[in-house]
């Protein structure tokens, strides 16, 4: 099958492949639009079944990050890369110059930043070789550094608003929160809950993070495989995606999905289906743009936290509107999500295409 028949291709602009036989790194980067500005979004380091499950993962990421760019109004288009993990390629710096290397070599197009599997000291070595990078630890008040508090924050404040919506409550105070993947994003989501009196349900394939929230946080643990089938009210998932499905959906018992995983639905139908059984969606790349908003402040410079935190404050405004339509028009949340994205893209995709894009000079990285 070629690429161009895939059926998450979507008119990508572009997808590279790299290959670095001397550190291992087999790597994809995918660049879906550049309209609104350089492709940015996040490096994953996963171990794929196979390369075209990668491809997959990278195709449907970069799109993704197209529309969570567009909804959180800012300059940048969307991309995302894909390192593949192996043991022929464990993580070591020289890897990770290695992507830098191919990012660098795309002058611009493509802004590269932590997602899974990726820490912040990764992007050091990465930074060594580009200037295309974000997500690095700053100095005094800047804006920058791990984003995953961000994510949470923008995850705890619309996790809020779907409450309010479907359930007609302002408070978390005994609201049932069931937290798939309680690692970065889900450990400071869970504690932002807990501190607003949810009760907390986890699990975790890595045990220690689950033990971790039971033993700080008060938090029920229930395995791996039957937390989709817990009943509470919201379901939050933090972990990988691709878990609402034709499969899985029937076995909820939530009133509310709002999570910080991307590319939660299998298919673009499966929004429907929740919808068909009343659970409120709260579309991932809107509900999860908080970190995105840190990296991009952080890249672009001259933002400091306070106002990164007032960026993050508007998630809820955004989902509140994205609610209210799907209610009027009886449309699925990630419908309306998806045209409202598509119609700002569509907007700016006049807008001149620079061959090569130039970092913000003048950032302070330590």
């Amino acid at each position: 099958m070629s690429v161009f028949d895939h059926p998450e291709f979507d008119q990508h602009e572009s997808i590279h492949h790299f290959c670095d036989p001397a550190t291992g790194l087999e790597a994809i980067i995918a660049v879906h639009s550049t309209a609104l500005g350089p492709a940015a979004g996040g490096c994953r380091r996963w171990q794929y079944a196979s390369d075209a499950d990668a491809l997959t993962d990278a195709l449907r990421l970069s799109r993704g990050m197209t529309y969570k760019n567009a909804i959180a109004e800012l300059p940048f288009g969307g991309g995302k890369s894909v390192i593949l993990a192996s043991d022929r390629a464990p993580k070591s710096p020289e890897l990770f110059a290695a992507f830098g290397r191919a990012v660098a070599s795309l002058h611009g197009r493509y802004i590269t930043a932590e997602d899974v599997g990726i820490s912040v000291e990764d992007m050091r070595a990465v930074r060594a070789e580009t200037e295309f990078v974000s997500g690095l630890p700053q100095s005094g008040e800047s804006a920058g550094g791990d984003p995953s508090p961000w994510t949470a924050l923008g995850l705890f404040l619309g996790i809020r608003a779907a409450v309010e919506s479907k359930l007609g409550t302002d408070s978390l105070q005994g609201i049932r929160v069931a937290v798939q993947g309680v690692g970065h994003v889900g450990w400071h989501l869970c504690r932002l809950l807990r501190e607003d009196g949810a009760e907390l349900i986890v699990s975790d394939v890595n045990r220690r993070n689950a033990e971790r929230a039971r033993e700080e946080l008060g938090a029920s643990v229930v395995p791996v495989g039957e937390l989709l089938a817990t009943e509470a009210e919201v379901l939050a998932p933090c972990a990988l995606g691709n878990i609402l499905t034709s499969a899985s959906i029937p076995r909820l018992r939530v009133q509310v999905v709002a999570g910080g995983a991307n590319n939660q639905l299998s298919t673009a139908g499966d929004g429907a289906r929740l919808a068909a059984r009343g659970i409120l969606y709260a579309p991932d790349y809107v509900i999860n743009a908080g970190g995105v908003i840190s990296v991009a402040r952080e890249y672009l410079g001259g933002s400091s936290r306070e106002e990164v935190r007032a960026e993050v404050s508007r998630i809820p405004e955004r989902l509140r509107a994205i609610f209210a339509e799907a209610q009027k028009t009886g449309r699925p949340t990630n419908e309306v999500a998806d045209e409202l994205a598509r119609r700002i893209v569509a907007g700016g995709a006049g807008a001149s295409r620079p061959a090569e894009v130039t970092a913000p000079a003048g950032r302070q990285v330590s």
